[in-house]
């Protein structure tokens, strides 16, 4: 008789519970499975790319997916193996054969994992470097990240007269920026601003934040500074981020190969509104790019937005090493 007054197991309605989660759980994984694209599934997650160096981000991630799905087939597999064939109700042995100072086994647990960890820092080191590589861009923009937006300073010789603005030096708005990246800008370089507000919304998607626009198959030089915080600036179709940093000056390339209009936002906890620190990028066609710029000079926006907090030449001009 089962102490619990009758011959019914108490275990069943527990076991009936657990049985109904399970299937309500398979019902809804292949429910929503319905609407997967399996078209995105060699991406894993990733977004579509829209650059020409993006693809090598999305390789690198796909390579690292593929080393940790061995590895864990691998760790999964020693795991099950043990759990049958050493379970104690086949063996009929309380304490099996314990192995220690087993020198070629524990060995092999040191080398296995620097091996695979030297891999990954090989190809990261490798894609990083060429992902960072600066070369002699068509376009230079400076991105301006302040709480709780952004600006975009289009360092553009837009009225196409090198004789203007005089004087040969960078704008004393852009002279937070170091000299090694200065020396670059076009000559004859006016240029033009956007400023946004968390309130902005791009016209064609609706989406929030203001729009920076970008000419396709044109590679653009990016100049982040921010006026107060660490923020990041995070295109997400670009399969890149990198942190914007007062008193520092992070630079990258990138070259945009789709039209279209993509999210991008902040990445780094900057305070009460970093949610709201949204933008949009839209990649137009050259000449769509330059008739942006000349509008916005019609709308009196030209010149700069203050680029960053004040420094000193030394500080400034610190960091001599091109990244």
């Amino acid at each position: 008789m089962s102490p619990y007054g009758s011959d019914r197991s108490p275990r069943r309605p527990m076991r009936r519970k657990l049985l109904q989660a399970l299937t309500a759980g398979v019902v809804l994984a292949t429910a929503t499975g319905c609407s997967y694209n399996w078209k995105d599934f060699p991406r894993l997650g990733m977004p579509y790319p829209v650059t020409e160096e993006a693809p090598r981000i999305l390789s690198l991630w796909q390579g690292s997916w593929a080393a940790a799905l061995v590895t864990g087939i691998l760790v999964w597999g020693l795991i099950l193996w043990s759990v049958i064939f050493h379970r104690r109700s086949r063996t009929k042995v309380e304490v099996p054969p314990q192995t220690r100072y087993n020198m070629p086994i524990e060995a092999l647990y040191t080398v296995v994992p620097l091996i695979i960890v030297s891999v990954l820092f090989y190809f990261t080191a490798r894609d990083e470097s060429k992902l960072l590589a600066l070369s002699k861009p068509a376009h230079t923009i400076n991105v301006v990240g302040f709480q709780w937006s952004w600006g975009f300073n289009y360092v553009e010789n837009v009225d196409g007269d090198a004789a203007t603005p005089k004087g040969g030096k960078a704008p004393k708005e852009l002279a937070s920026i170091p000299d090694r990246f200065t020396k670059d800008f076009p000559a004859g370089a006016e240029g033009v601003y956007e400023k946004g507000i968390p309130g902005d919304r791009n016209p064609e998607t609706g989406d929030p934040g203001p729009t920076l626009w970008l000419p396709k198959g044109e590679k653009v030089r990016f100049i982040l500074s921010s006026n107060d915080v660490i923020h990041s600036f995070w295109v997400v179709p670009f399969l890149f981020k990198q942190d914007v940093i007062p008193g520092h000056t992070n630079v990258f390339e990138v070259t945009p190969s789709q039209e279209g209009v993509f999210m991008g936002k902040c990445a780094e906890l900057c305070g009460v509104d970093h949610s709201r620190m949204l933008f949009n990028v839209k990649v137009v066609s050259p000449e769509e790019y330059r008739a942006h710029l000349k509008e916005l000079a019609e709308k009196g926006q030209t010149g700069f937005l203050p680029a960053g907090i004040k420094q000193t030449d030394p500080a400034r001009n610190a960091e001599t090493n091109k990244l």
